[in-house]
Parts: C-alpha cells; sequence; structure tokens
C-alpha cells in the first residue's frame, strides 16, 4: 500500500530535537525523504538519521543557520542537487531569549526575530524556485499559541510567531495559484526540553488552565504537521491549526 508522503522530499528546520525531530520521524514513517537543517547538535541529527534509514527512507543533513540567507539558500541548492525537487519544507527553527521589557537587551530582540521570524522568511523564499516550477508545495509554519494570546517575559518570542502568522497569511495568498497550499501549526504548552526547565509551580498553574488538564506530546504537533503536508489538505490554506489541550480556542 502506498504510503501518504511516498517519495516526496521534506526540508524540516531545527530538526535536531523536540517538536522538529518528531515532525521529521512523522514525514519519513508516512514515505518522504528528510532533510534535516540543524545548526549544532550534528550528534543528535546522525542519531535522527539511524532512525529514519530503517523506514527504507534517506535522511540528509545539512548544517545551516536559518538566520543567515546564504546559508538558508546553500541548503536548498544542496537538496535540488541530491533530489532534484522540493515538496514540502517545515519551518520550525526557534529559539528564546526571554526577558522582561525593560531589561531586555536589543541583541536578544534581534536574535529572536532573525531566528524565528526572518529565518522563516529566507527559508520560504528559497523554496519558492522549485516550487513554483512543479506548480505544488506544501509549507507548514511552527508558531505559538505565545504568538496569538502574548506571555510576559516573551515580547521577542510572541512578536515574532505573531508575525510568522501575518507572513504566512500572505504567502498563501500568494502561492495558492501555483498549486502550494501554505498553512501553520500554532502549539501550546507540549512536553519538550523548553518547557521542562520551567519551575515546577509555574508548570501547575499552567496546568491548570489547560482544559484537557496535561502537556501536549510532540507526536501531538507531528501529526498535524503530516496531515498539513499532505493530499488530504489539499484544500487548506492560510490556516493556523492550534494544538493546545483547550487552552486558547
Amino acid at each position: 500500500m502506498k504510503q501518504e508522503l511516498e517519495g516526496k522530499i521534506a526540508i524540516v528546520t531545527g530538526a535536531s530535537r523536540g517538536i522538529g525531530r518528531a515532525i521529521a520521524l512523522n514525514l519519513a514513517a508516512a514515505g518522504a525523504n528528510i532533510v534535516a537543517v540543524y545548526q549544532q547538535n550534528k550528534t543528535m541529527v546522525d542519531e535522527l538519521a539511524q532512525e529514519i534509514e530503517p523506514l527504507g527512507r534517506v535522511c540528509l543533513a545539512v548544517k545551516a543557520d536559518v538566520a543567515v540567507e546564504d546559508e538558508v539558500n546553500a541548503l536548498v541548492d544542496q537538496t535540488m542537487s541530491q533530489f532534484g525537487r522540493v515538496d514540502i519544507l517545515i519551518n520550525n527553527a526557534g529559539i528564546t531569549k526571554d526577558g522582561l521589557i525593560m531589561r531586555m537587551k536589543s541583541e536578544d530582540w534581534h536574535n529572536v526575530l532573525n531566528v524565528n521570524l526572518s529565518g522563516m522568511f529566507y527559508a520560504t523564499k528559497a523554496v519558492t524556485k522549485p516550487m513554483f516550477k512543479q506548480r505544488s508545495g506544501k509549507i507548514v509554519f511552527v508558531t505559538s499559541i505565545i504568538g496569538t494570546i502574548g506571555n510576559a517575559g516573551q515580547s521577542n518570542y510572541s512578536a515574532a510567531k505573531a508575525g510568522v502568522i501575518g507572513f504566512m497569511k500572505s504567502a498563501a495568498k500568494e502561492f495558492a495559484s501555483r498549486g502550494i497550499q501554505v498553512n501553520a501549526v500554532a502549539p501550546g504548552f507540549i512536553d519538550t526540553d523548553m518547557t521542562k526547565k520551567l519551575p515546577d509551580d509555574v508548570k501547575t498553574a499552567y496546568m491548570e488552565q489547560i482544559p484537557l488538564k496535561r502537556f501536549g506530546r510532540v507526536e501531538d504537533v507531528a501529526e498535524v504537521v503530516r496531515f498539513l503536508s499532505s493530499e488530504k489538505a489539499d484544500y487548506i490554506t492560510g490556516q493556523v491549526i492550534h494544538v493546545n489541550g483547550g487552552l486558547y480556542m
């Protein structure tokens, strides 16, 4: 039986851990070959490749800083050289540099905006040429509930993730005539390394606000991304799918 993403080529930024890693594994299980983009931890990407290869899929590890446009262009060029096409782009890479506005360093503001917003612009722009030529493609942005509701101490992250939503909607309108669907997934509080660092009292306070009374799993997000990357979502574009246990409705 043919898998839903059989033979597709998927670029996943921030693939070394957390949500990005789960997405890469999920897409590979659905039949896609993966371009796993990382910035620092090659060991973790090599471990990811070892899990993907038994599935009969290729996992190409590419080192790139998504905040540097030339490096993003180079990773897309490398993908085209290896596979000859790009079918799916998962804009997932992101960082946090938290702090109250009155104390936030300008450097921390710019770094978060550069990675979390400009990086997604660079990657999206870089895949337009192959996807426009193919007249097909799926682009999925991983934004955040914080881009919708805001959060004290995360003004830079919130601004970037809100910007991603606006950018996604504009791209969806621009790319629709080329047969390309563009959507976003907005995770709530997901059980990752990032949330594990939160103090217990903070985690308890957040948990009390979630109707489903648990943090999400990375697989919860990855399943939605896989759906949006497939032909099953051909009539969905410009949408934000919230995966947050009911925290924001």
